[in-house]
């Protein structure tokens, strides 16, 4: 499995060739709650790096959820259409959100697990 990358706004990466899989991160999941309604881009959608592109809604709120990464969107998980509670119970593996073609460079804001979990332990 391909390491994962972490973006400040809580979304994580797993480059795959030249695509990106990208869905948010357990420290989401567990701040949203139960998750009950994911609104997922359409696939073909160009999107930049920072740009909101879907809404995750919980029994708590709801929130935008970012591109990590610039692109175009080339495969939604329409599995958490019907199921979105995939999100809670595994945010990094079946929970993911949408697919992304890289389109140049990874950013270089991303953190690497130990950076992430350090910015994390900030916000406390």
């Amino acid at each position: 499995m391909s390491e994962l990358k972490f973006s400040k706004d809580h979304e994580w990466i797993r480059m795959e060739g030249g695509v990106a899989t990208v869905g948010i991160t357990d420290h989401a999941q567990n701040a949203l709650g139960d998750v009950v309604f994911v609104d997922l881009p359409e696939p073909g959608r160009i999107v930049t790096a920072g740009e909101a592109v879907a809404v995750v809604e919980s029994v708590k709120a709801a929130s935008d959820v970012y591109a990590p990464i610039s692109g175009k969107v080339v495969e939604v998980n329409s599995a958490l259409i019907d199921d979105p509670a995939k999100i809670n119970v595994e945010p990094t593996g079946e929970g993911w959100f949408f697919k992304i073609e890289l389109d140049g460079e990874l950013p270089d804001d991303l953190l690497d697990a130990d950076a992430y979990a350090a910015y994390v332990d900030t916000l406390a």
